[in-house]
């Protein structure tokens, strides 16, 4: 029994707990973790264990009496780091074991204590661990070079993004600088395909996933209101506030600006009719402490109802208690999203989740409905791979430089070589990428060593460094020497426009450009604040099961009637198309102005296809909401182009470099992409904006374009 396996300290833990069982998803972790030398990725359902899935076993195996931090757990969430920090504590208290939250707002007196004795469990960010070895590598040998276990929390965030190869190459970095093989932990909830998630360990055939695929039972509810000219048709903030005026619930509204819409909106509405006054927004640009006081009142109130308006900030694992339910307004742009937010509700044990989903136009109510039946499936996107990842072996390349403080210059070949983040790049490219910063100056050569160049001392001195992202560029919002978060200036921020945040409504009184500052004052009435950021990337799986609910007849009982009489009314007018097969044929509405072609394929290859288009002459638009092209040209023009295109999909890769060559203007990186040279610049992005191969196939499967005359 798993139990058995456990230390007495742990198992004390447990019966204080007054714990009736293990859950399987522990009970296969303690088994395996205890009893083998594997790398193990833990995947079930949100609030299903498996947190202590992976501590039990781990502080029942390692010695915390050995010197030096026994274990990391990584987070790609400050506040999960808060979060976890009381439950890793709690875990850890018959076991006298020092636990250290590591990253820009924890507490300096720890940390300094920590470099003095390191010892026990660490908690950080990848960026705090980046600027650990940027500005302290003797540090990270110091504390880390007897590290047993690396805990990986919410993995799945990790893949497929620059972040991800970002956290890759400090967990090879860190391999570096240990004495043992230290062992590493992923923990996630929505895993599409374990190819990718098994190369964080830096070894695939010594990674082993553990999966519970239990499931909750789940009631989902759809209900239409058409889009009108406000952010959000008032019909649907009014039945909004009748399905939640007396329960718990999460809102999700797919951007902040919306998510203060509601939260205000609902507010109006309580306040009118006197019901409770616990509605938030919680989202980034939120003040950290407003944020935390939120998540406080959510876990501990079990009395009170509430409202929380939130974004993503609150998809991933931190527990705000039980939640009655939560409410989708227009279609998540993944699966994997929804997946997280529906496990939001209903999380305790036997406790169904309800899920309300708003639309506020057709194409949100298919999007919807297909991602509802392809979870039901079981489907989940598969991340993409970013082997050949540039822009960050780029900015690897200066992080090595800077924290060695100088380094030779075959050195510094050779470690971004055995990099196991960087395994797919051969030698030249590495070599070419290297004089090319040497040519810009952000690294100088000195005979065979190199250092940070003139140019390179702005760029890794700056706090920016340390993320693979781009940081939003904000404006403080205080009241009263208050503040209440972050917005980026826009042309709204000016005095006396009212603009919304963290669920107030607020005057700006002064705006101090200078010190980045903008004082406000509470008022009655005000704007939704302008936020950059636009939709996410939708997966061609998703586009196609859309296609198909069209030319289906299947009755869906959670449509409401409006719902329902939507997708009647869509399908009527795409039974002008005489489609027999969805996988491979297409409609094209041919009008007297314009002609639709309706690709129902992934966001990316709707951007290959695009770019395509453009280089051919094709006049068009994309509607990428709805996956459908407006094209200025004539129907046979038309077809004879996308015929050429099929009919030559060997040359696509070719078309588009060439023409990104001619046309450098045309280049979309990544934050770090901007310093590569240009032919690593047009790689990237025919790695991560378009998707060639995709592309490919879906010219080649589409054998019939079916028009409505």
């Amino acid at each position: 029994m798993s139990y058995e396996l456990l230390s007495e300290p742990i198992r004390k833990y447990i019966r204080d707990k007054r714990w009736e069982q293990l859950r399987p998803i522990q009970n296969a972790a303690i088994t395996r973790i205890l009893t083998t030398d594997k790398h193990y990725i833990l995947v079930s359902r949100t609030a299903s264990g498996k947190t202590e899935a992976a501590f039990l076993p781990v502080l029942s195996q390692v010695n915390f009496n050995d010197r030096g931090v026994q274990v990391l757990y990584i987070s790609p969430l400050i506040a999960l780091i808060n979060d976890q920090f009381f439950r890793v504590e709690e875990l850890c208290k018959n076991l006298e074991v020092n636990v250290v939250k590591w990253h820009g707002e924890a507490n300096k007196t720890s940390k300094e204590k920590l470099v003095k004795d390191p010892t026990g469990i660490v908690l950080m960010t990848p960026e705090s661990l980046e600027a650990m070895f940027v500005n302290k590598p003797y540090n990270v040998k110091h504390i880390f070079s007897n590290l047993k276990f690396v805990i990986i929390d919410e993995i799945h965030s990790f893949i497929g993004s620059g972040r991800g190869v970002q956290l890759k190459s400090l967990l090879s970095r860190l391999q570096d600088v240990n004495e043992n093989n230290f062992r590493i932990i992923g923990l996630s909830a929505t895993l599409g395909d374990y190819v990718e998630v098994k190369k964080f360990a830096g070894n695939t055939i010594e990674t082993m996933v553990l999966r519970d695929s239990a499931s909750k039972e789940i009631e989902a509810n759809f209900r239409y209101f058409q889009k009108d000219a406000k952010d959000l048709p008032s019909a649907l903030i009014d039945d909004l506030y009748q399905e939640t005026k007396d329960r718990k619930v999460l809102v999700f509204p797919n951007s902040r600006g919306l998510a203060e819409v509601v939260a205000v909106e609902l507010k109006k509405i309580s306040d009118r009719q006197k019901g409770h006054v616990n509605y938030f927004s919680h989202h980034s640009s939120v003040d950290k402490e407003v944020r935390e006081h939120i998540e406080s009142f959510a876990k501990s109130n079990n009395r009170q109802n509430f409202c929380i308006s939130c974004t993503s900030t609150l998809e991933l694992g931190i527990d705000i208690g039980a939640v009655d339910e939560v409410v989708q307004i227009d279609a998540t742009y993944s699966i994997a999203s929804l997946i997280q937010r529906i496990g939001r509700s209903g999380r305790r044990d036997g406790a169904k989740s309800f899920l309300l989903l708003y639309a506020t136009n057709k194409w949100s109510l298919l999007q919807s409905l297909a991602c509802w039946h392809l979870y039901k499936e079981g489907f989940i996107e598969p991340k993409e791979s970013m082997s050949f990842a540039y822009d960050l072996l780029l900015h690897q390349a200066l992080s090595i430089t800077k924290g060695h403080s100088g380094i030779q210059y075959r050195e510094l070949v050779r470690l971004l070589k055995k990099n196991f983040a960087f395994n797919d790049i051969e030698i030249f490219d590495i070599e070419k990428i290297l004089n090319h910063l040497i040519e810009i100056d952000l690294i100088e050569k000195l005979r065979d060593e190199v250092i940070i160049g003139i140019e390179g001392e702005k760029i890794v001195n700056d706090r920016d460094f340390y993320s693979a992202f781009t940081l939003e560029d904000n404006f403080k919002v205080v009241n009263a020497g208050l503040k209440i978060g972050e917005i980026p200036l826009s042309s709204q921020i000016i005095e006396n426009e009212n603009i919304l945040l963290a669920a107030k409504i607020w005057k700006i009184v002064f705006v101090d450009v200078k010190a980045k500052k903008i004082e406000v004052i509470r008022t009655n009435d005000g704007k939704k604040p302008l936020f950059s950021g636009g939709g996410g990337m939708v997966h061609a799986v998703i586009r196609q099961k859309m296609f198909e609910i069209l030319y289906q007849d299947k009755i869906y009982p959670e449509l409401n009637e409006e719902s329902a009489d939507e997708l009647d009314e869509m399908r009527s007018d795409f039974s002008t198309f005489a489609i027999k097969n969805t996988e491979s044929e297409r409609p094209l509405l041919v009008s007297e102005k314009k002609l639709v072609f309706s690709t129902f394929t992934g966001t990316k290859t709707n951007r290959t296809l695009e770019f395509l288009f453009d280089i051919l002459d094709i006049k068009n638009a994309l509607e990428d909401q709805e996956s459908s092209f407006n094209i200025y040209i004539s129907k046979d023009d038309f077809l004879s182009k996308l015929n050429f295109l099929s009919a030559n999909v060997q040359l696509i890769d070719k078309m588009i470099t060439e023409e990104l060559e001619k046309n450098t203007e045309l280049l979309k990186v990544s934050k770090w992409g901007i310093y590569l040279p240009a032919q690593f610049q047009i790689e990237w992005m025919k790695q991560n904006h378009f998707d060639i191969n995709e592309t490919k196939e879906f010219l080649l499967k589409i054998t019939r374009i079916v028009t409505n005359t």
